[in-house]
C-alpha cells in the first residue's frame, strides 16, 4: 500500500487536486470531499497504468507543513 500526499485547491467555482509525487495525475470536483474521492480513483488508475506499462511506482516523498507569518 502507498500513501500519497494530495493538494486540494479552490479553482473558481469548483475544486481541483493533484499529487506532487505523481505528475500528470489530477482530478476535479464540486466539493473538497468529491474532489478527494475522485483523486483517490485517479491515483488508483494512474498506478495501474504504471504497472501495466512496467514502469516504477514512485515512492511517496512529498510532505506538507503550515508556517505562521506575521501580517
Amino acid at each position: 500500500m502507498h500513501r500519497f500526499l494530495i493538494v486540494v485547491e479552490k479553482a473558481g467555482t469548483n475544486f481541483s487536486a493533484y499529487s506532487p509525487d505523481l505528475p500528470g495525475c489530477a482530478a476535479t470536483g464540486s466539493t473538497p470531499e468529491e474532489t478527494k474521492a475522485r483523486m483517490q480513483s485517479a491515483i488508483d488508475l494512474h498506478l495501474r497504468g504504471l504497472r501495466e506499462d512496467r514502469l516504477p511506482i514512485p515512492e511517496p516523498s512529498a510532505i506538507a507543513e503550515y508556517v505562521e507569518v506575521a501580517s
